[in-house]
Formats: C-alpha cells, structure tokens, sequence
C-alpha cells in the first residue's frame, strides 16, 4: 500500500508536467480546428450568406433544407461522379506508379539513385501554378507534346482540356505525375524495413523474383500500403487544385469536383452554409470510405 503510494506520488507530477507542456498546443488545435469545425457545422443548418458576415442576426436557421437541396441538385451528383471518377481512377493508378518507382529505386541494380528520389519528388513541391503552365503547353491540341508524341502511332490530335471525355483522364495524369512522388518515398521506407534475409531464403527455396514480390514484399508491405491508400483516398476525394487551375470545372461540368462545387456556392456566390453542408456531405463520405480500407485490411489480416 505505501509503495503504491509512493509511485502515485512519483507519476503525477510527471503527468502534471506533460499536461503542462501540451496545454498550449492542445488550446491551439482546439481554437484553430476544433471550434472552426463545430461554427462550419452550425452554419450548415443556416442561410448564411455574404450579408451575415456583417451582421451575423441576418443569418436564419433552415434545419436540413441545405442538405436536402443539395441531394437534390444534379450539379452536385454531378461534382461527386466526377470526384469518384477521380479518386477511383487515379488514386490507385498514383498508388501502383510510387509502389513502381519505390521498387526500381530500391532494387541494387540502380546508381544515382539520390539523383533519381531527388527527380521524383519534385513535383510533389513544385507549386501547381507553375506545374499547370508546363502541362497546359504538353496538352496544346496543336503543338502539345503528347499529341506530337501519339502522332508516332497515326494518332489524331486530342483536344485534352476541351473534350468533356478526356479532360478528366487529362487531369488524372497530371495529378498521378505530380503526386506520386510523395507515396513513392513512404514505399521506400517501407521496402528497407522488410529483413534481407527473408529475400535470401525465398531464393533458396527456389522462389522466383515475381513469387517473391506477391509472397514476401507484399504481405509485408501491407501497413504501409494501407497508409498510402487512406492518404491518397483522402487526398483525391478533395480534388479541387487541377480542375480549378487548369479547367475551372469545365468543359461542360466534365471536371468539376466537390470541393470546387463547394468553393463556387461558398466564395463565387456566398452560399456558405450550403457550402458548409456540401463540405460536410464529403466529410461523411471520405471517413467512410477509411472506415471501409479500415476493415478490408483487418479482413484480410485475419
């Protein structure tokens, strides 16, 4: 009894300090996340607008009429097909090229491979400004360089950003180019933590460089592959920098995505609390979506 009083003794100032030294960083995510979160939710049952910005009494509450307006907008189911398209496509067409790249990068055969992590990665810290001027020139449908490359194979000519059926392709590409970087360097660091003795002894038993992938790399990339895949799903469900630099949702609604829906009714026609309930709509579906690779993975753990 007068140990375990004497440990309690010993513990809680130790916890006091930690509580102490976390107290500031826990106030500011708590003022700057929370509490913004909790005001955009209120604001999603209200008709708030640019005039409640100055007199926030003009805001009135609306109860569900948002959500129910904008699961009856056409625009909107519109926007999601499209984010869908987006995440279902290039999510794990991003997720397959890093998992490519990390395996050439990490495999003996390579040199310079600094030089090569170091030319992958850049575009994921390139600005999407200055990434949008070079991609605009590549899918010029005249002068481009992909068409000029698909004229090799007696391609015609694409107009890529002005075809409603390839703008989104277009934007998939260009999304998997400047992204796949980022995974890339998270698959390496998974690939150096697999034990080079399990390689050596797959190889002894006869295994071949393909049986060796699916049996040992694989399975034992399985955490860090489901990393990546939440990152990536949560990343391209919030589609919104490509299409708004380069298309601005067109043409003809092709690439417009959910959070530009959103940016549009909330800071081109300040609708907020109807942007507030698109951006809460969206909450809902990405986080069960993770829920979704959450129990697949523990599925298939078992």
């Amino acid at each position: 009894m007068k140990q375990a009083i004497h440990l309690k003794n010993i513990i809680d100032p130790t916890a006091r300090a930690a509580y102490f030294f976390a107290a500031p960083a826990l106030l500011a995510i708590f003022i700057f996340f929370f509490l913004p979160i909790a005001a955009a939710f209120l604001i999603s049952f209200t008709d708030f607008d640019i005039y409640s910005l100055g007199d926030i009494s003009k805001a009135r509450f609306v109860g569900f009429k948002n959500y129910w307006h904008l699961l009856n907008n056409a625009l909107f189911w519109k926007s999601l097909k499209n984010t869908l398209y987006f995440a279902l496509v290039g999510g794990p067409l991003s997720i397959a090229t890093s998992l490519s790249a990390a395996l050439m990068l990490n495999s003996k055969l390579i040199k310079f491979k600094s030089i090569f992590r170091l030319a992958f990665f850049t575009p994921v810290v390139t600005t999407l400004v200055a990434v949008a001027v070079v991609w605009r020139f590549i899918y010029h449908p005249r002068f481009g360089l992909m068409n000029y490359f698909l004229g090799f194979f007696g391609i015609n000519a694409i107009d890529w950003l002005g075809n409603p059926h390839w703008a989104m392709p277009a934007l998939i590409i260009l999304a998997v180019w400047k992204n796949f970087g980022y995974n890339m360097i998270i698959f390496i660091a998974g690939l150096q933590n697999i034990p080079e003795e399990l390689y050596e002894a797959s190889h002894i038993d006869g295994a071949s460089k393909w049986q060796q992938f699916w049996n040992v790399t694989l399975p034992l990339l399985a955490p860090t592959t489901l990393f990546v895949s939440i990152i990536t799903a949560i990343g391209y469900f919030q589609f919104f920098a490509e299409p708004y630099v380069m298309t601005q949702g067109g043409p003809l609604n092709s690439t417009l995505s959910v959070v530009l829906l959103m940016y549009q009714e909330g800071f081109r026609w300040w609708r907020m609390g109807y942007s507030a309930s698109i951006a809460f709509i969206l909450f809902t579906i990405i986080l069960v979506v993770t829920l979704i690779q959450l129990k697949l993975q523990k599925s298939n753990a078992i």
